[in-house]
């Protein structure tokens, strides 16, 4: 009787001590799981179009969106690049020129990778995206570029970024016409 005591202690004691360890394993798989990553589109869009794009892109990505929102709206007469005194103009005459913008994106630090879209002015991207840009501490996260174009490519453009801003990951580039 004694030695059946001392095996089921033995037991008892086994068993408790793989419980403990199988415990263990479980929180320590749980620590090693990855996080999920968060995808935020961020776009600028003068006349809707770059919006209807942004949109998409979001859907396909099943991520967040957010608007680039000039503080002061852009009118058409704003946005006519055969006048060269207008205002889209002079802003992509003058490289440093940055739009003032309403805001910022408050939670960006939630977000691992970013899609930057904007229609292309000028071969490039428009000087308010470098406003976006500048506002907000992008480390350590993956920043692909999708734009709309009525004849331009985005490789220009994503080039242009990529060399103003070195600090940064970029990942992709996406025309989305």
């Amino acid at each position: 009787m004694k030695r059946f005591f001392s095996i089921l202690a033995a037991s008892c004691l086994l068993m408790t001590a793989c419980a403990q360890k199988n415990n263990q394993n479980n929180t320590n798989q749980e620590k090693e799981k990855p996080e999920m990553k968060k995808t935020l589109v961020v776009y600028f869009s003068a006349t809707g179009t770059t919006k209807a794009a942004a949109q998409q892109l979001a859907k396909e990505h099943n991520a967040d969106l957010y608007e680039i929102r000039p503080e002061q709206p852009y009118t058409a007469a704003d946005l006519d690049w055969r006048d060269k005194q207008s205002r889209s103009t002079k802003e992509m005459q003058d490289k440093s020129s940055r739009p003032a913008i309403q805001g910022r994106c408050q939670n960006i630090a939630a977000y691992d990778t970013l899609w930057i879209g904007f229609p292309i002015w000028w071969y490039t991207a428009p000087t308010i995206v470098n406003t976006f840009i500048d506002a907000h501490d992008l480390s350590g996260k993956v920043i692909n570029v999708f734009a709309t174009s009525g004849g331009s490519g985005v490789e220009g453009a994503a080039a242009d970024l990529k060399k103003a801003y070195p600090q940064y990951k970029w990942g992709e580039n996406r025309m989305m016409n």
